[in-house]
């Protein structure tokens, strides 16, 4: 019997020795009081197997007919064996004009033994998270590509972080697209507004981390992969990151989005802004206002913000390794820095220097983590880029590699290159492409006893009897 079925039976030997009656048995059972009467017809007849399903070891009357059946099964071992049950039923449906199931073609399957084309997976166990007891313990960051303007002005991807235990929004700003320059002016605001955080949470945009299978000789000795320029940034100012696993993991900021779509582009539209400038000048206004509204206490009053360094600016940039020229200067791209003469009149032609494009256009030159040079941004449209590395040209196979050069190409962030002083290459010696002559002193023994041994072992044959 069913689970169904089983508890009949002790109310209908109650029912037929009179201790209930039928009513109280059909509200026990959830039957009507005319069903009951039929069972206890069927019980005093044949007992407890009167009362299974009458259906049950029947076979069904909308069953595929055998033949019929033979013939799906045949077509999905030989024409259709390589397709899924889904295509596999469409293909019998509009080419063979067989009218079935896209279950019975996969039960068919299962009877022939054989494998699913794309196994199920079964969905990941998500456990809640809790939110951080402290203000700046966890930031949430991510970026929104909307119509903000609805037509009106150009398209846009709105950058933003919101505080993970009490929701309010820290920072927002306005870029075309999403991008490093859009990150870092959110960072700099966190910065500037509140200090710095514990750690950020965000995806895995190659912004943020290393999306690239590229490993140098370097990375695998040391085990890791060099950082991206934003993370190199993060490095410089203590700020952890965690990388979200799916987009319901910071789903803070998700839902952030959802409503700003609804309220900050209404809010655009009464305004009348069509620009991205009236919009960012906009913007301050209006998370005061949200906040005011959506935010919550944390749990704990303290919070966990730091103070940033002083010389934040000088931290809120891309890094490179160059050498310098000789006529002591050093290049990025399309700019070039002069640097000052050392102490004493020196030269820096040849050395190691960090240089460092900000967020703000200036180029700055260090050395030994102190400022040695610096470059005004000559362009008020600055827009803060990764740059690749120059590559090492083929045929200086002995030039001198910086570890700009020796760092692998980082997805979508340029080659960056992690650069200390204690790590700092010295330039290799030029090597002459002739062979080593035969007498040369490196072919030679370091005294008498050396040359004589040396003449033993090219006469002496080695062997188990010598």
């Amino acid at each position: 019997m069913s689970q169904k079925e089983a508890p009949r039976v002790g109310l209908l030997k109650a029912l037929v020795a009179g201790r209930v009656v039928g009513r109280e048995v059909a509200a026990a059972l959830r039957l009507s009081e005319r069903q009951v009467r039929r069972l206890r017809r069927r019980f005093e007849a044949a007992g407890a197997e009167g009362l299974l399903h009458r259906s049950r070891g029947r076979a069904s009357p909308r069953r595929l007919g055998r033949r019929r059946r033979q013939q799906v099964a045949r077509l999905l071992t030989t024409t259709y064996q390589d397709l899924n049950d889904c295509h596999a039923t469409e293909k019998l449906q509009e080419v063979e004009g067989l009218a079935i199931s896209r279950a019975t073609v996969r039960r068919l399957r299962q009877s022939l033994g054989r494998p699913a084309k794309h196994r199920r997976r079964s969905r990941q166990y998500r456990a809640r998270r809790e939110r951080r007891a402290r203000m700046g313990a966890l930031v949430q960051v991510d970026a929104s590509p909307f119509d903000w303007l609805e037509g009106r002005g150009p398209a846009m991807s709105l950058h933003g972080a919101i505080d993970d235990a009490t929701g309010t929004v820290l920072a927002l700003h306005f870029r075309p697209t999403e991008d490093l320059h859009g990150y870092t002016t959110v960072l700099a605001a966190i910065a500037a507004e509140y200090g710095l955080p514990l750690a950020l949470y965000g995806d895995r945009l190659n912004v943020f981390l290393r999306n690239d299978a590229h490993w140098s000789l370097e990375e695998q000795l040391r085990g890791a992969q060099d950082p991206t320029h934003f993370g190199q940034m993060l490095q410089a100012l203590g700020i952890g990151f965690i990388a979200a696993g799916s987009p319901q993991a910071k789903g803070r900021v998700e839902r952030l989005w959802q409503t700003l779509q609804d309220r900050l582009v209404s809010e655009f539209r009464l305004r009348g802004i069509s620009t991205r400038e009236a919009a960012n000048a906009f913007l301050p206004a209006f998370l005061s206002d949200y906040n005011r509204r959506f935010a919550r206490p944390p749990a704990q009053p303290h919070a966990a913000w730091r103070r940033p360094p002083r010389e934040l600016a000088l931290e809120l940039g891309c890094r490179y390794a160059r050498r310098v020229a000789a006529d002591n200067t050093v290049r990025l791209g399309l700019r070039w820095l002069q640097l000052p003469p050392r102490p004493g009149r020196r030269s820096w032609a040849g050395q190691y220097v960090e240089v460092r494009e900000l967020l703000d256009g200036r180029l700055i030159a260090l050395h030994a983590q102190r400022l040695v040079g610096a470059q005004p941004n000559p362009d008020p449209d600055f827009v803060l880029r990764p740059r690749r590395a120059p590559r090492v040209r083929p045929g200086r196979r002995n030039a001198p590699t910086s570890p700009a050069r020796a760092g692998g190409r980082h997805g979508g962030s340029g080659r960056n290159a992690r650069f200390s002083a204690s790590s700092r290459p010295a330039p290799a010696a030029s090597r002459s492409s002739a062979p080593v002559s035969a007498a040369h002193p490196w072919r030679q023994g370091f005294s008498r006893r050396s040359h004589e041994l040396h003449r033993t072992w090219r006469t002496r044959t080695f062997s188990l009897n010598s």
